[in-house]
């Protein structure tokens, strides 16, 4: 079935779902297959549960006339969110980087929508099935979408990029993330920048922080947008940043104080009011929509519990973010600190490195309680009076139902995997 058939389809229905167990009703339902799993086992069931029309890439799974049979159904997700996007009149920005994209994203989503119709990225659905449905959530009405791309290997961003089309891109920066798959920090910087090559070929604009030396370098000849704390020709000049522990930024005799942690959202904020600038967003209005920003899901949050202060950032950690997060603790005023660190996953044969790199770092922080949990840290393993090292999350939590903890300032990080929030439930 060609492309702009199987459209005229998706334009009756009303959502597209991957998933039978989240169905609305006149939905189209796309049948993928993974590793464990084949969804067109599941297309009749889909229709049962109230999609309207089915798109299966197994013949076996046919029903009827609400039935798209095609060759390959992601591919069919991916073309049709293409054929939607450029059906669109509308502007994309799209959103990079190792570290902080999707606060970006959302930072940039809340300045923007004081103005436009926005729809972003939910959650962290940025790769190559999250980025096509969340172009398929667009509508006529939408002005600006906000696009988070992630990566783990090189070419990965060039297919986004050819996917979503962008007009606009942000890199927020290049650190040491997915470094297995990117073979190192120079294809970190390679595969990111492929944004760069995809918006310059298509004389798009990218917004830059110059005071990124990469960033700087990488968009020389480029159209761009900037923004500094350091060098005042920028197009937006950042005039004062501090930090303890909430992030507070002054530009244009504007003051904004956020509900952010971390000197490391600095560049997050700057980024967020350099494109609210951009589209001609009211200061008070920037102002107003970052001072409103409360950060969720285990990214830079601040909880009080049982007399406690926890920075909570835990959603995700590779050594530039968790390098950044440590800094930062280390230098606020409140003691005792206390930081419990996971494991940082998708680092390849740099993995004992990295993590002996963060052993080192706050080994010289003797006054810092240290707890290590994960097989990664635990290979690192040295005697010290203020660091503990866990091989796994149940001896943790076993050694720290015995503790204690009163009036303490406590770092908590790790990568996904380890999810370290459910060290809440022993403080």
């Amino acid at each position: 079935m060609e492309i702009n058939t199987i459209y005229s389809k998706f334009l009756e229905c009303s959502s597209v779902s991957t998933d039978t167990r989240r169905i609305d009703n006149n939905s189209l339902f796309v049948a993928l297959k993974g590793e464990n799993f084949d969804a067109n086992t599941f297309a009749k069931d889909a229709l049962n549960k109230g999609a309207k029309y089915i798109i299966i890439d197994n013949k076996e799974f046919y029903i009827d006339d609400r039935t798209i049979l095609v060759n390959d159904s992601l591919k069919t997700l991916q073309e049709l969110a293409n054929f939607h996007r450029k059906a669109l009149k509308l502007s994309i920005i799209g959103l990079t980087g190792s570290n902080g994209k999707t606060t970006t994203k959302e930072l940039i989503n809340v300045v923007l929508s004081k103005k436009y119709k926005t729809i972003a990225t939910i959650g962290n659905l940025n790769n190559h099935i999250g980025v096509p449905l969340t172009l398929l959530r667009l509508t006529n009405e939408t002005e600006i979408g906000i696009i988070e791309m992630g990566a783990n290997h090189q070419k990965e961003i060039e297919f986004l990029c050819e996917i979503a089309e962008p007009d606009f891109g942000y890199i927020s920066n290049f650190g040491k993330a997915h470094l297995e798959g990117f073979g190192g920090t120079e294809g970190v910087i390679k595969g990111k920048s492929e944004m760069y090559t995809f918006l310059n070929n298509n004389k798009k604009t990218v917004f830059v922080n110059l005071d990124d030396s990469i960033q700087k370098e990488k968009t020389l000849g480029l159209n761009r947008f900037t923004f500094s704390q350091n060098d005042k020709k920028s197009n937006v000049f950042i005039s004062s940043v501090e930090a303890n522990p909430m992030v507070n930024i002054k530009y244009n005799d504007v003051f904004i104080q956020s509900h952010l942690i971390g000197i490391y959202n600095a560049n997050n904020i700057s980024a967020a009011i350099t494109i609210g600038k951009y589209f001609k967003i009211d200061d008070l209005a920037i102002k107003e929509a970052i001072e409103n920003y409360i950060p969720e899901n285990n990214r830079s949050q601040m909880i009080q519990k049982n007399g406690n202060e926890i920075i909570m950032d835990a959603y995700n950690a590779n050594p530039s973010s968790m390098n950044a997060a440590l800094i930062n603790f280390f230098q606020l005023d409140k003691n005792p600190k206390i930081a419990i660190l996971g494991d940082m996953f998708e680092l390849g044969d740099e993995s004992f490195e990295e993590h002996q790199k963060i052993v080192e770092l706050v080994s010289n922080y003797s006054e810092v309680e240290v707890y290590f949990i994960g097989k990664h840290f635990y290979k690192t393993k040295k005697d010290s009076n203020h660091i503990n090292f866990f091989e796994d999350f149940e001896s943790f939590s076993n050694a720290l139902k015995g503790k204690d903890f009163k009036n303490s300032l406590l770092l908590i990080k790790g990568s996904r995997g380890m999810a370290l929030e459910r060290t809440l439930d022993f403080i």
